[in-house]
């Protein structure tokens, strides 16, 4: 039970400050996409990074592994 609210707190701070759940990635692409190639949390987070300060618009990079 304190796990689940340590990580509900985290995941609450992490998005207030605008820093994006790397878990959260990987269980929605894993749901929605499975075909497709996770980015590892140091792409992930470099890709958010330029989302977010950078001009290229925040759209993510999805690699499709069955190509």
């Amino acid at each position: 039970m304190l796990k689940q609210r340590l990580k509900a707190f985290k995941q609450t701070l992490y998005l207030m400050v605008g820093q994006p759940d790397y878990e959260q990635y990987c269980a929605f692409m894993r749901h929605h996409h499975p075909n497709c190639t996770l980015m590892s949390y140091e792409e992930f987070y470099n890709n958010r990074l330029d989302a977010r300060y950078s001009s290229k618009g925040g759209a993510l990079d999805v690699v499709n592994s069955s190509d």
